[in-house]
């Protein structure tokens, strides 16, 4: 009895010390240790956020059709005024325009709670903020958080982008003008985080944004957590609606979420143009772990761009994929100097309709007078333990204007319409280990002839 007992003893400290061991051993694609802030992930707790300001008893009204921003902005400056606090939105539909947060303030929504955006752009002010790689005159989004050191977002209720009408309207312009751009329709986003650390937004629900859902710039160590972000396909597609951009940013954890919206789901920003590199406003991504999700339907899992100068560490792994138009998208763009290294997917199951895409991105192309940049670069790119059905296996473009080398291909199991596979040989040095590339004769799963996501590369 002794010896059995010694024995279990020995395989569960065996056990945990090969789990500890593999876990010791977890690392971002460049071979350095993910750092321990990446596993940390705790729930919000609004008793250790100082003063709570429960909005409808401070003066604010459980009313959907009056616009309240004035009042709810009044609660937020009282609470840092006060020396910070967080900000109580009970359950109810309450109807806003901007609101900008201050250092020491945090939102929380109760379940049932909804914040809901106007959809009269009239209603919001134009400000100084950053869209599209550029630091531009916009309108800022529903929740703004600029220069804030532990910002949250919690609670289990919705903050709701109201986004029809808008979409309606681009489309509307869309068809008048085909060469209109995304901002041409003034609109608005939801969430929009800038020069900020330490920040964590878990739990709620983000939906129907009428542009981008979420937008991260220039702030470390960002958490999004338990999330779920949504915007149609139909009846009316919700254009420009990323779940996650995230521009300049180091850091950076998005975790258990579920994501479907119509546009990329998880794109990496950081600037445009012929001397992007060297704008100030502009940066890199570093640092990205994008695991534990699940995607529905959306443009792509994850790309790089379409602003986008260098990505650095990208590990998305331990997810499912559901009917995305893409798993991987690099747009190389033409006009702008790119380098996107280190990047790795990991342990993915499900179907999308092309499983990697590569290829040049033209949509609104300006050299701004100046001569071309250098060659785009995508290298030591792995995609590795993933199994896999979709139309297009490879959509991979041969270019004089970007070079494709060191990818590593381990461990895939695709089941494709199209294997298109000889268009591997437009990437230098591939390694192939245990590639099993399966030619079908049909789907269980249909896709549409031409998304909006192919017309915006053009």
């Amino acid at each position: 009895m002794k010896f059995q007992n010694i024995s279990k003893f020995l395989l569960a400290f065996s056990l945990l010390f090969s789990f500890s061991a593999l876990k010791s051993q977890d690392k971002f694609p460049d071979g350095t240790a993910i750092p321990k802030w990446f596993k940390e992930n705790k729930p919000t707790d609004i008793n250790k956020l100082g003063k709570k300001y429960i909005i409808t008893e401070n003066g604010i009204k459980n009313d959907s059709t009056v616009l309240q921003t004035k009042k709810l902005q009044e609660i937020i400056d009282l609470a840092a005024k006060n020396g910070g606090g967080v900000i109580i939105v009970p359950k109810g539909t309450f109807l806003i325009s901007s609101v900008f947060f201050k250092q020491g303030t945090h939102l929380h929504l109760e379940n049932g709670a909804k914040l809901k955006g106007s959809d009269d752009i009239n209603d919001f002010p134009v400000v100084t903020t950053r869209m599209e790689g550029q630091t531009v005159k916009y309108f800022p989004a529903l929740i703004n958080a600029d220069g804030l050191d532990g910002f949250t977002i919690s609670g289990k209720g919705t903050l709701d982008g109201n986004g029809l009408r808008f979409w309606k309207s681009f489309w509307k312009r869309r068809e008048w003008n085909p060469k209109c751009t995304n901002m041409d329709e003034m609109r608005p986003r939801i969430i929009y985080v800038s020069n900020s650390k330490n920040i964590q937004i878990e739990g709620i629900t983000v939906k129907n944004s009428p542009f981008w859902s979420t937008h991260y710039y220039k702030s470390h160590f960002v958490k999004l957590l338990n999330l779920t972000i949504l915007a149609p396909k139909e009846p009316v597609k919700a254009p420009s609606s990323d779940a996650v951009d995230i521009d300049a940013c180091t850091n950076f954890l998005i975790k258990n979420c579920y994501m479907s919206v119509n546009d990329d789901a998880i794109a990496l920003k950081g600037g445009k143009g012929p001397k992007a590199d060297v704008d100030p406003n502009n940066g890199e991504n570093r640092n990205i772990l994008i695991e534990d999700n699940t995607f529905g339907f959306c443009h792509s899992v994850l790309t790089c761009g379409s602003e986008s100068i260098h990505n650095y560490n990208v590990l998305l792994r331990n997810s499912i994929v559901k009917d995305p138009s893409r798993l991987l998208h690099l747009k190389m763009r033409p006009d702008t100097p790119q380098h996107y290294e280190y990047i790795t997917v990991e342990n993915i199951k499900g179907n999308v309709k092309t499983f990697l895409y590569v290829k040049g991105w033209n949509q609104f192309f300006d050299l701004k007078g100046e001569e071309r940049p250098r060659k785009g670069l995508a290298n030591n790119i792995t995609l590795k333990n993933i199994d896999i059905s979709c139309e297009t296996a490879f959509s991979i473009e041969k270019s004089d204007l970007f070079e494709l080398k060191d990818f590593t291909f381990e461990n895939l199991k695709i089941k494709a319409l199209k294997p298109e596979e000889q268009n591997l040989n437009n990437i230098k040095n591939l390694k192939q280990t245990k590639v099993n590339v399966t030619k079908v004769a049909s789907l269980t799963q249909s896709y549409d002839k031409k998304d909006d996501s192919d017309i915006a590369a053009k």
